[in-house]
């Protein structure tokens, strides 16, 4: 019975979620010459149909060549499908995601249990700033 908890729990989650996409700049301050950064010192967003996250632009930060993206993505959602002038490398903590990179769809599972109704990543990408080019919605996100 846990197990439909949960599930009940994820569904009235995701009728709850935004209706529309936002970025929002960083709660609280900081400085690039700082060693440790909090998740409310940087962007946070949100992408329909269901993906949360927080953003670092690397060189606003102190970096010279590495940009992060921690995201929560609900089931069905995802961000739009896109491509990086630059390499991306995603760190899949937990749950189950599924990828389509040209004509190749693939799913990967986290090293987790993976029966959590909402999977968490970190994008590496190793350029001062985030820049992708938006190519469409994604094909494999639900339509709200």
């Amino acid at each position: 019975m846990a197990g439909i908890g949960c599930r009940q729990a994820a569904m009235a989650k995701r009728e709850e979620l935004p209706k529309e996409s936002y970025v929002r700049q960083a709660e609280q301050p900081f400085s690039s010459s700082e060693y440790v950064f909090k998740l409310n010192q940087m962007i946070s967003f949100y992408d329909v149909p269901g993906e949360f996250g927080h953003a670092m632009e690397g060189a606003q930060y102190g970096f010279e060549s590495l940009s992060f993206i921690i995201t929560e993505t609900q089931p069905g959602g995802g961000p739009p499908l896109h491509v990086h002038e630059c390499e991306e490398a995603h760190v899949l903590l937990e749950g189950k995601a599924t990828y389509m990179i040209g004509d190749q769809k693939f799913t990967v599972e986290g090293p987790y249990v993976v029966n959590i109704p909402a999977f968490r990543l970190i994008g590496v990408l190793p350029a001062s700033r985030i820049h992708y080019k938006e190519l469409g919605p994604n094909p494999l996100a639900k339509k709200r």
